[in-house]
Protein backbone atom coordinates (compact mmCIF):
# COMPACT_ATOMS: atom_id res chain seq x y z
CA UNK A 1 0.00 0.00 0.00
CA UNK A 2 0.86 3.36 -0.50
CA UNK A 3 2.01 5.84 2.24
CA UNK A 4 -1.01 8.43 1.71
CA UNK A 5 -3.52 5.51 1.80
CA UNK A 6 -1.80 3.62 4.82
CA UNK A 7 -2.20 7.00 6.62
CA UNK A 8 -5.36 7.36 5.73
CA UNK A 9 -6.63 3.99 6.93
CA UNK A 10 -4.94 3.56 10.17
CA UNK A 11 -5.76 7.17 11.45
CA UNK A 12 -9.64 6.53 10.97
CA UNK A 13 -8.52 2.96 12.47
CA UNK A 14 -7.31 4.95 15.56
CA UNK A 15 -10.29 7.10 15.68
CA UNK A 16 -12.39 3.84 16.42
CA UNK A 17 -10.43 3.28 19.78
CA UNK A 18 -11.71 3.96 23.02
CA UNK A 19 -9.12 5.63 25.85
CA UNK A 20 -9.54 2.78 27.70
CA UNK A 21 -8.93 0.16 24.66
CA UNK A 22 -5.72 2.50 24.18
CA UNK A 23 -4.60 2.49 27.54
CA UNK A 24 -4.97 -1.28 28.18
CA UNK A 25 -3.05 -1.59 24.88
CA UNK A 26 -0.24 0.91 26.22
CA UNK A 27 0.06 -1.12 28.97
CA UNK A 28 0.71 -4.23 26.91
CA UNK A 29 3.17 -2.35 24.93
CA UNK A 30 4.90 -1.44 27.64
CA UNK A 31 5.09 -5.20 29.63
CA UNK A 32 6.60 -6.40 25.85
CA UNK A 33 9.21 -3.43 25.97
CA UNK A 34 10.30 -5.39 28.94
CA UNK A 35 11.60 -8.67 27.00
CA UNK A 36 13.63 -6.37 24.58
CA UNK A 37 17.70 -6.71 25.08
CA UNK A 38 17.51 -3.32 25.53
CA UNK A 39 18.22 -2.14 29.29
CA UNK A 40 21.29 -2.21 29.93
CA UNK A 41 22.23 0.98 28.18
CA UNK A 42 21.82 4.67 29.66
CA UNK A 43 19.99 7.03 27.16
CA UNK A 44 16.43 6.68 26.15
CA UNK A 45 14.64 8.69 24.15
CA UNK A 46 11.10 8.58 23.92
CA UNK A 47 7.86 10.71 22.41
CA UNK A 48 5.43 12.43 24.56
CA UNK A 49 1.82 11.52 22.85
CA UNK A 50 -0.34 13.62 20.68
CA UNK A 51 -3.59 12.45 22.96
CA UNK A 52 -6.09 13.79 20.14
CA UNK A 53 -4.80 11.41 17.73
CA UNK A 54 -4.65 8.11 20.30
CA UNK A 55 -1.02 7.69 20.00
CA UNK A 56 0.17 5.01 22.30
CA UNK A 57 0.54 6.72 26.45
CA UNK A 58 4.30 5.92 26.89
CA UNK A 59 4.12 7.23 30.67
CA UNK A 60 4.25 3.19 31.33
CA UNK A 61 7.67 3.20 29.47
CA UNK A 62 8.84 6.36 31.41
CA UNK A 63 8.08 4.87 34.38
CA UNK A 64 9.93 1.66 34.00
CA UNK A 65 12.83 4.04 32.76
CA UNK A 66 12.67 5.90 36.37
CA UNK A 67 12.47 2.67 37.78
CA UNK A 68 15.65 1.47 36.38
CA UNK A 69 17.48 5.50 36.92
CA UNK A 70 18.06 5.84 33.13
CA UNK A 71 18.82 9.10 31.63
CA UNK A 72 15.64 9.72 29.86
CA UNK A 73 15.17 12.16 26.64
CA UNK A 74 12.32 13.66 25.32
CA UNK A 75 12.06 16.04 22.10
CA UNK A 76 10.74 19.37 21.37
CA UNK A 77 10.21 21.27 17.56
CA UNK A 78 12.97 23.54 17.05
CA UNK A 79 12.21 24.64 13.55
CA UNK A 80 10.05 23.04 10.72
CA UNK A 81 12.16 20.24 10.29
CA UNK A 82 14.46 19.29 13.13
CA UNK A 83 13.86 18.51 16.64
CA UNK A 84 15.78 19.59 19.72
CA UNK A 85 16.25 16.79 22.62
CA UNK A 86 16.22 17.67 26.32
CA UNK A 87 16.74 15.35 29.85
CA UNK A 88 13.75 14.73 31.59
CA UNK A 89 14.35 16.12 34.94
CA UNK A 90 12.00 16.33 38.35
CA UNK A 91 11.87 20.34 37.39
CA UNK A 92 10.80 20.11 33.53
CA UNK A 93 8.03 21.71 32.55
CA UNK A 94 5.92 21.19 29.19
CA UNK A 95 3.88 23.42 27.11
CA UNK A 96 1.87 21.61 24.72
CA UNK A 97 2.24 23.01 20.94
CA UNK A 98 0.29 23.47 18.58
CA UNK A 99 0.10 20.10 16.69
CA UNK A 100 -1.24 18.75 20.21
CA UNK A 101 2.58 17.62 21.71
CA UNK A 102 3.79 18.43 25.09
CA UNK A 103 7.26 19.44 24.79
CA UNK A 104 9.78 20.47 27.25
CA UNK A 105 10.25 24.13 27.92
CA UNK A 106 13.65 24.23 28.43
CA UNK A 107 16.15 22.00 30.38
CA UNK A 108 19.70 20.19 29.29
CA UNK A 109 20.10 19.60 25.90
CA UNK A 110 21.21 16.53 25.03
CA UNK A 111 23.02 15.82 21.72
CA UNK A 112 21.62 12.77 19.73
CA UNK A 113 24.97 10.88 19.34
CA UNK A 114 24.62 10.31 22.78
CA UNK A 115 21.37 8.41 22.60
CA UNK A 116 21.12 4.39 22.75
CA UNK A 117 17.81 3.86 22.61
CA UNK A 118 14.71 5.56 20.71
CA UNK A 119 11.41 5.01 21.07
CA UNK A 120 9.53 6.22 17.95
CA UNK A 121 5.84 6.96 16.95
CA UNK A 122 4.42 5.77 14.10
CA UNK A 123 1.17 5.12 12.01
CA UNK A 124 1.70 1.93 10.71
CA UNK A 125 4.67 -0.13 10.33
CA UNK A 126 5.87 -2.89 7.29
CA UNK A 127 7.08 -6.53 7.69
CA UNK A 128 10.62 -5.15 6.66
CA UNK A 129 10.65 -2.43 9.28
CA UNK A 130 9.94 0.52 7.60
CA UNK A 131 7.88 2.95 9.85
CA UNK A 132 5.15 4.96 8.37
CA UNK A 133 4.92 8.31 10.54
CA UNK A 134 2.44 11.54 9.79
CA UNK A 135 4.94 12.36 7.05
CA UNK A 136 6.88 15.62 8.02
CA UNK A 137 10.74 14.24 7.81
CA UNK A 138 11.31 14.97 11.99
CA UNK A 139 12.34 11.26 13.03
CA UNK A 140 13.84 10.79 9.55
CA UNK A 141 15.90 13.94 9.81
CA UNK A 142 16.86 13.09 13.62
CA UNK A 143 17.68 9.14 13.11
CA UNK A 144 20.57 10.44 10.51
CA UNK A 145 22.04 12.45 13.44
CA UNK A 146 21.97 9.60 15.91
CA UNK A 147 25.19 7.43 16.24
CA UNK A 148 24.65 4.23 13.76
CA UNK A 149 24.15 1.74 16.12
CA UNK A 150 21.19 3.44 18.10
CA UNK A 151 18.34 1.05 18.85
CA UNK A 152 15.20 2.30 17.45
CA UNK A 153 12.02 1.11 18.60
CA UNK A 154 8.51 1.59 16.91
CA UNK A 155 5.28 1.42 18.74
CA UNK A 156 2.06 0.40 17.82
CA UNK A 157 -1.23 -0.42 18.35
CA UNK A 158 -1.47 -2.46 15.38
CA UNK A 159 0.22 -5.51 13.49
CA UNK A 160 2.65 -5.19 10.54
CA UNK A 161 1.59 -4.43 6.84
CA UNK A 162 3.21 -6.47 4.19
CA UNK A 163 5.26 -3.86 2.65
CA UNK A 164 4.89 -0.43 2.18
CA UNK A 165 5.42 0.39 -1.26
CA UNK A 166 6.57 3.79 -1.43
CA UNK A 167 9.39 3.71 0.97
CA UNK A 168 12.27 6.41 -0.14
CA UNK A 169 16.10 6.46 0.71
CA UNK A 170 15.35 9.41 3.59
CA UNK A 171 13.23 6.75 5.23
CA UNK A 172 15.21 5.06 8.38
CA UNK A 173 14.17 1.66 8.95
CA UNK A 174 13.15 0.06 12.87
CA UNK A 175 15.00 -2.56 14.56
CA UNK A 176 11.74 -3.58 16.52
CA UNK A 177 8.50 -3.06 16.41
CA UNK A 178 6.31 -3.46 19.99
CA UNK A 179 2.60 -4.18 19.61
CA UNK A 180 0.36 -5.34 22.21
CA UNK A 181 0.24 -9.06 20.59
CA UNK A 182 3.61 -9.24 19.29
CA UNK A 183 7.37 -7.52 19.39
CA UNK A 184 8.59 -7.75 15.72
CA UNK A 185 12.75 -7.91 15.08
CA UNK A 186 14.10 -6.26 12.31
CA UNK A 187 17.80 -6.54 13.58
CA UNK A 188 19.91 -8.89 11.37
CA UNK A 189 21.20 -12.00 13.15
Amino acid sequence: MLKKDLRIKYAELRKSLTPAQLASQSLSISNNALQLPIWSFDYYHIFLPIQEKMEIDTVNIISILQGKDKNIIVPKIASKSTLEHYLLTDSTLFKTNNWGVPEPVNGILIDPEKLDVVFLPLLAFDKMGNRLGYGKGFYDQFLKECKTDVLKIGLSVFGAETIIDDVNSDDVPLDYCITPEKTYSFKAS
